[in-house]
């Protein structure tokens, strides 16, 4: 319990760090609070990946990352989907389909260092092929917001 606050503290800063290199690529959607009133400890950060605008999907961001050896995983899969409750009724509007087909949820643990970010955010951004023609300092981006020395660029 005592280091509980460092942790939280930690997922709430890969979350920004998601939200800031993630949250302007056409095609993905970073899951944030809905609102300032909501104090998430962000345990699971969650992406959303349109195909039709992005040009590949979680399937395919999800392999890339796994090439890499980093850990993702797909968001779950609705109950009404699996065997054991597709003989009960089901009430609903597609919604959860949606997030399954597009969902991945990133690594986040207190663990996860700034290196593993670059890794993970680059991986996504190469599968996508992004072209940005300024490259993104990390070291300016750490320093100034987390206080930690980068020299490694996202570009």
């Amino acid at each position: 319990m005592r280091a509980l606050k460092k942790f939280v503290a930690r997922r709430r800063e890969v979350q920004q760090i998601y939200e800031e290199f993630l949250g302007n690529i056409p095609g993905i959607t970073v899951h944030r609070a809905p609102s300032p009133e909501y104090n998430s400890n962000y345990w699971l950060p969650a992406i959303l990946i349109d195909p039709e605008i992005s040009g590949v999907s979680n399937k395919d961001i999800y392999k890339a990352l796994e090439n890499d050896l980093i850990e993702s995983r797909p968001l779950w899969k609705p109950l009404h989907l699996q065997p054991v409750f597709e003989k009960y009724p089901f009430y609903g509007d597609g919604t959860s389909e949606n997030l399954f087909e597009k969902g991945l949820c990133l690594p986040s643990g207190s663990s996860v260092t700034n290196d593993d970010l670059i890794r993970i955010i680059n991986v996504i951004k190469q599968q996508i092929k992004i072209e940005n023609k300024r490259s993104i300092r990390l070291k300016h981006f750490f320093s100034k917001t987390h206080k930690i020395n980068q020299t490694a660029a996202i570009w």
